[in-house]
């Protein structure tokens, strides 16, 4: 049965009642944004998701791409200061040759320690160091190995054990007394050889002998004072800077001696400060060494110019950068060279090659 008012459109939801339909409107079942609203904002959020996660693939393919570049870069730069290190060693041993065999055109000064070669590529620092600079490790007496760990800053009671396992090891096994029971304790053992050292490495073996004890370290500089350009940690030597199985029987050379080697012959603090100030103006010679020995008090059979024919050759090359720059990145290498006589196949013979020296 009909109720209302005759003639009366029936309600249509969605629109107010009272309100006419227009000609042509349907009638709308619910809310006419609901489904569609919702459609066109979910494909906006995972459009939205995917351009984020498009973004940090490419951020992390840039930033994958920048290292590796840099590490190639890098990886150029370290070549090209090897092999400018490579080429300076090389040249400064010719150079050192020349001036044995020509003493009246020699390229390098008399008692010249250090030369700087500048050459297309990059740039070169190199040390000459004599093995006279050193003291023999197979015949230093134990009372200069003593003063030798004290001058590189060893308390006296280790400085007199290293001393001591120093001459243990390389003296005849009857003499050794309780060294061997500590090598025979480690894990893995082995026997101390008692015989001469064949290589200075052979002392990381020696009770006692650490490797900051051996390559050296770094130590906070004294109150007041700082070390190179203004930097708080200065270098300690070790015995690896102080020892060699071709150093010097009885002088050392005095324009390359370490302050710690010339502890270890006798000198006396002012004797040492003084010989490393008028060094540093400019090498001694044979001529120079007498009067100044004598003015400063320090013994003449101790000290000597140059030495034997040994010498270890130490470049330390960076690269020059497109823009003319130096590059930051450092490569030191050393070579230990035995200059022979005249007859032999080669007037310079490589004893030691190292490819990863290491220089203050």
């Amino acid at each position: 049965m009909r109720t209302g008012k005759r003639g009366a459109d029936p309600p249509v939801r969605g629109r107010p009642p009272g309100r006419p339909a227009s000609s042509g409107e349907r009638p709308v079942l619910g809310d006419p944004r609901g489904p569609g609203v919702r459609r066109r904002g979910s494909a906006l959020l995972a459009v939205l998701w995917l351009s984020a996660a498009l973004a940090a693939i490419a951020f992390a393919l840039s930033t994958t791409v920048r290292g590796e570049t840099e590490r190639a870069s890098s990886a150029v730069d370290g070549l090209r200061a090897y092999y400018l290190a490579s080429g300076a060693v090389q040249r400064a041993a010719v150079e050192v040759l020349w001036s044995i065999q020509y003493p009246n055109q020699r390229p390098l000064p008399q008692g010249t320690t250090a030369v700087d070669y500048n050459f297309p590529g990059g740039v070169a620092h190199v040390e000459i160091i004599p093995e006279t600079a050193k003291l023999n490790v197979n015949l230093a007496p134990p009372e200069e190995l003593y003063r030798l760990g004290i001058a590189i800053g060893l308390d006296p009671n280790r400085a007199q054990q290293v001393a001591k396992a120093i001459v243990a090891w390389r003296q005849p096994a009857g003499d050794a007394g309780e060294s061997d029971g500590y090598y025979s304790s480690l894990d893995p053992s082995f026997r101390a050889p008692h015989a001469s050292i064949q290589e200075i490495e052979e002392l990381l073996l020696v009770k006692g002998v650490t490797p900051d004890i051996f390559y050296g370290t770094y130590i906070p500089a004294e109150e007041g004072s700082s070390g190179p350009e203004g930097a708080r940690l200065i270098p300690r030597e070790g015995l690896a800077d102080c020892l060699s199985v071709y150093g010097a029987r009885d002088r050392v050379d005095a324009n390359t001696a370490s302050p710690a080697v010339l502890a270890a012959v006798g000198l006396n603090p002012y004797a040492i400060s003084a010989l490393i100030e008028r060094r540093r103006v400019k090498p001694l010679t044979m001529e120079d060494l007498p009067p100044f020995l004598a003015a400063i008090g320090a013994p003449m059979d101790r000290l000597r110019v140059e030495g034997n024919s040994i010498l270890t050759i130490r470049a330390t090359a960076r690269p020059r950068l497109p823009d003319g720059q130096l590059s930051d990145l450092k490569r030191t290498v050393a070579a230990q060279v035995k200059y022979m006589p005249k007859g032999y196949d080669s007037l310079v013979h490589i004893l030691r090659w190292n490819d990863a020296a290491w220089s203050n």
